[in-house]
């Protein structure tokens, strides 16, 4: 069952904050990477492109755990572990782009790599944890 985000800090998922993505490693280690995010007022998702570590991990074993700073505040905190229950590519490439727009100002994502394929993951917030 999921917890939801408490409306206090929907905010730090709709402003330019950045959060730390722990997945899992097949070894069991974590793998931890800093990732821009969004909300759809259910599910945090993150957007990556198909073939990197955090997909890899995330494709094999669901269980994430995100832990996002208020940029404003570094004592506001907001820490999430949940399952990821989507990954698609359906409309990830306009999704880079809005956040492209969120994180740098920029109408299109200019990071992208010849033939890249981004993907987008939905993240259910089971364990919701604040501070601040």
């Amino acid at each position: 069952m999921s917890e939801g985000i408490p409306e206090a800090f929907v905010d730090l998922l709709k402003k330019k904050s950045f959060a730390h993505l722990s997945t899992l490693m097949a070894d069991g280690t974590p793998h931890v990477t800093p990732v821009w995010i969004d909300y759809d007022g259910e599910c945090v998702l993150v957007n990556s492109s198909k073939g990197r570590q955090k997909d890899i991990n995330m494709e094999a074993r669901a269980q994430v755990a995100l832990s996002i700073q208020d940029p404003d505040d570094a004592y506001r905190y907001l820490a999430i572990r949940g399952p990821i229950v989507e990954i698609t590519e359906d409309g990830a490439d306009e999704h880079i782009d809005k956040l492209a727009q969120r994180y740098l100002g920029e109408e299109k994502y200019p990071f992208r790599g010849p033939g890249e394929v981004r993907r987008i993951y939905r993240i259910v917030p089971e364990h919701v944890m604040t501070n601040g």
